[in-house]
């Protein structure tokens, strides 16, 4: 990475303000900048290291417009990139140390050890005026103030809670005020790290239990020992949230299921799990079953998408690299496979926010006429999708959008053009305010059969 220091150890300090520096300047994705400095070389960072790093950043990505809101009444103009990234850094630290009661300790701390790390970075003008301004922000009101109640208006809730006001009022008015809240609240905290077990043995003590079955909350300081778990394929690191649309689909022993934008490939996987422990619950002469994975050949997530589909133990797998929306009989009869199913998944593209704890930038890359955008993408998705469900099948949509547009306004108007073909049998929603784990929209669809169709029957 061009713009990080030279030295063998940069740390997760000057790493952060380098990524955050790139991420202001190009709007990258913050995924995608943390893989690229996870990569192993000269200059890497340890674990530890690594996770120190993306606390930060995400920490003041989190929080950007309250941040940048400080920043402005200390400052006359807006700085270059790295030192504006410097400073945000230091002051999300700060930000971070106002909420502990230990008077002004962590605060003089952190000022210190910023300007030391600036001193690697920034000229010795710039070093000088970051001290300048990290002493002043440490005391800034806008640091410390109490947050709003629920009746208070959005550009409140949205400058205290570093959301897009545009946002703030659309969830006003789809979810209410006290809701809204607990939202913006939920995407404001870091999220634990859940993992789901997939080893034949039992697993490890330091494990956390969570009430979903099968996931764990893996603790800090274990490191090593989960990353060996990934290599071995006994632990997978996944929201329970997956379990949703996975658990709709109910996939059975001997059935071939069609997994539609499969990338990256952590639904893939818990189908082609959740088929395996059925087929071997069944007993001896149960049939296998066996998952079809599909998603474009350009897909940046395709890489994965191919590893996750290789931790598969028993359960028959397929990838074909096709657009959904192009994907055509001859080609799946190319690659030996049916061409209609009985269990199809669409786990559609979408605006992301169910999952905004997680990917911390979306709420500043999402733009209101986005969400417009994604559920037409959507319509026409589930509808390339349909084509593939046997008469009787079940088609299973979702996505990880709290938004009605995106959920109940897709499966209506794809039911209404597609003459109601499709059955509507069930509906969940994931509210993360109150499921507890990231959002969703689940939408379970059944196509009905010959006869139903050919005599018209509801």
């Amino acid at each position: 990475m061009k713009s990080l220091p030279n030295e063998p150890a940069a740390g997760a300090w000057p790493v952060t303000v380098a990524l955050l520096e790139r991420w202001l300047g190009r709007g990258t994705r913050v995924d995608a900048l943390l893989e690229e400095a996870g990569r192993k070389g000269p200059g890497a960072l340890s674990g530890e290291e690594r996770a120190r790093c993306q606390h930060l950043l995400f920490g003041t990505l989190r929080n950007l417009d309250r941040l940048n809101a400080v920043l402005r009444t200390l400052m006359a103009r807006t700085p270059r990139a790295r030192l504006r990234a410097a400073l945000l850094v230091a002051g999300f630290e700060l930000f971070e140390a106002a909420t502990m009661p230990d008077g002004e300790g962590p605060a003089a701390r952190i000022v210190h050890h910023a300007v030391g790390q600036a001193k690697r970075l920034l000229s010795p003008a710039e070093v000088r005026f970051v001290n300048a301004v990290l002493r002043k922000l440490a005391v800034a009101p806008g640091l410390h103030c109490p947050a709003p109640d629920a009746a208070a208006g959005a550009a409140e809730q949205a400058l205290f809670f570093s959301h897009p006001e545009w946002l703030v009022r659309r969830w006003q008015a789809q979810f209410g005020a006290k809701a809204t809240r607990s939202l913006l609240q939920w995407n404001q905290t870091p999220p634990p790290v859940y993992g789901r077990w997939r080893g034949p043995a039992k697993p490890p003590g330091w494990l956390q239990a969570t009430p979903w079955a099968g996931f764990f909350v893996v603790p800090a300081g274990h490191w090593p020992e989960v990353e060996r778990l990934l290599t071995d394929g006994a632990l997978y690191l996944q929201d329970p949230a997956t379990l949703m649309a996975v658990e709709l689909l109910d996939p059975q022993p001997g059935e071939t299921v069609l997994d539609l934008c499969a990338a990256p490939g952590g639904k893939s996987l818990l189908l082609a799990d959740l088929l395996e422990a059925r087929t071997r619950q069944g007993g001896a002469g149960v049939p296998a079953g066996r998952v079809v994975a599909v998603d474009l050949p350009d897909n940046r997530r395709l890489g994965r998408l191919k590893e996750n589909l290789a931790k598969v133990r028993t359960t028959a797998i397929a990838l074909v690299q096709a657009d959904i929306l192009k994907l055509s009989p001859r080609l799946l009869r190319e690659h030996g496979l049916p061409v209609e199913y009985t269990a199809v998944l669409l786990d559609a593209p979408c605006s992301n926010t169910g999952v905004m704890r997680h990917r911390v930038d979306v709420k500043w890359r999402l733009q209101e006429g986005d969400i417009a955008k994604h559920a037409g993408q959507q319509l026409a998705l589930l509808t390339a999708a349909a084509r593939f469900v046997a008469p009787g099948g079940r088609l299973v949509y979702s996505t990880c959008s709290l938004e009605a547009e995106e959920n109940e306004g897709v499966v209506g108007a794809f039911r209404q053009a597609s003459g109601n073909r499709f059955r509507l049998e069930q509906t969940r929603h994931g509210r993360p305010w109150e499921a507890g784990c990231d959002g969703a929209g689940v939408f379970l669809l059944r196509k009905k059969p010959v006869a139903c169709l050919e005599n018209g029957r509801p």
